[in-house]
């Protein structure tokens, strides 16, 4: 009986599959394409770009089409990317054309389509010194394929190119397991033909890189090197982003961008970390971070709730680095991206009345202006002290 009955279920979950549509049992719902912003304010008088210029393809030895890369950067927030693959180095070249040009006029056409700039470079790779070069802007890629590694760079110079030292940390290019600045950095800088620095490179950052950057007044650079597809070294969706320098220029354009980078207009954005100069990140912070209202009162040994919005997509951390006499403050406040915490302020004696501006004593930890150096004096508040009688 048992047997019947099963049986009797079964032809009977046949045949509701039978009754129903192929196309609605065996098919699904196309994957949408779709773009995840990154919320970074513009500055005054400045666009705020985000742009990755150390990307590479299966014309050296990166393992996807230089149309993927141009899409990857447009879902994850991007408006510029540069592709630069090695010059020296075509593990593919007996499936893949070894055009150095090549790589970049697949994908330029897919980035215009997607409105994602792409620009031209490639990666002089050498060994130290003076290691890896990325150059960008180039016109002819192939003009940089030589023997000697100056002849290589002044041809880059030559086409009006941004030369920039890649991961200057990297284990490959450290000589004893230290980074070192070599004479041939000195050559090429003292010409004018070594214009920035990666200090971020992927998941590493690098202190020494940031010191050369602030000592010789190199750009600040941030870039994935990414080899393989995207979503195998970042988990793009749960927010794990990979690392982007962000440029400050006038209009969304190459040309702006350009004219930015050679002015050092840049900033660091890798790890939930800004690192730049503080021109740049104090207006950037001051434009992310918002109070609900201009002025809190507080009375007697009363407290005021301050309800602190980040509208950015980072979170940013503030530490306590000191006392003030009128309040007691939390030691630590973290402010999540795109979500409004609130900062409990008490006072801690009954203050003389009055109305009082305050740069209340936090460094945001997660933004530096320096080497080991945070901003400091994020946040200023106006309170009014209205002290209670005594009874």
């Amino acid at each position: 009986m048992f047997g019947a009955l099963m049986k009797a279920v079964f032809v009977f979950a046949l045949g509701v599959v039978l009754c129903v549509a192929p196309g609605q049992v065996f098919s699904h719902e196309p994957v949408t394409r779709a773009r995840a912003e990154i919320r970074l304010p513009d500055l005054p008088g400045l666009l705020t770009l985000k742009c990755d210029f150390h990307i590479h393809t299966v014309f050296s030895d990166g393992l996807v089409w230089p149309t993927v890369r141009a899409e990857e950067a447009w879902r994850e927030g991007l408006d510029a990317i540069a592709i630069t693959d090695h010059i020296e180095y075509q593990p593919h070249k007996a499936d893949v054309s070894t055009n150095h040009n090549r790589a970049y006029d697949i994908a330029k056409p897919a980035g215009d389509s997607l409105e994602v700039m792409v620009i031209r470079g490639s990666e002089i790779t050498r060994r130290m010194p003076p290691g890896h070069l990325n150059a960008i802007f180039l016109t002819n890629s192939t003009l940089l394929a030589t023997s000697n590694w100056f002849d290589a760079v002044a041809a880059a110079h030559a086409q009006g190119a941004f030369i920039f030292w890649n991961h200057p940390g990297w284990e490959a290019q450290t000589t004893n397991g230290l980074v070192l600045w070599y004479p041939e950095h000195t050559q090429l800088w003292e010409r004018g033909m070594l214009h920035g620095i990666e200090v971020v490179n992927g998941r590493s950052y690098y202190p020494e890189a940031h010191r050369w950057a602030v000592e010789k007044n190199l750009a600040m650079i941030s870039n994935s090197d990414i080899h393989a597809p995207l979503n195998m070294d970042y988990h793009v969706h749960d927010g794990d982003l990979r690392p982007v320098t962000l440029v400050f220029a006038t209009e969304r354009t190459p040309a702006a961008i350009k004219k930015a980078l050679f002015a050092r207009q840049t900033a660091v954005y890798a790890m939930n970390r800004l690192i730049g100069d503080e021109k740049f990140l104090r207006p950037l912070f001051e434009r992310s971070v918002r109070l609900n209202k201009p002025q809190y009162e507080i009375r007697g040994r009363g407290r005021a709730l301050a309800q602190v919005a980040n509208d950015s997509s980072m979170d940013f951390t503030l530490e306590r680095t000191g006392e003030i006499p009128e309040l007691i403050l939390p030691k630590k406040v973290v402010l999540p991206a795109m979500k409004t915490v609130l900062l409990e302020m008490r006072a801690s004696t009954n203050v003389v009345k009055g109305t009082r501006r305050i740069k209340l004593p936090y460094q945001v930890s997660n933004v530096l202006v320096g080497p080991a150096q945070p901003l400091q004096d994020a946040l200023t508040v106006e309170i009014k002290f209205t002290p209670t009688s005594a009874k």
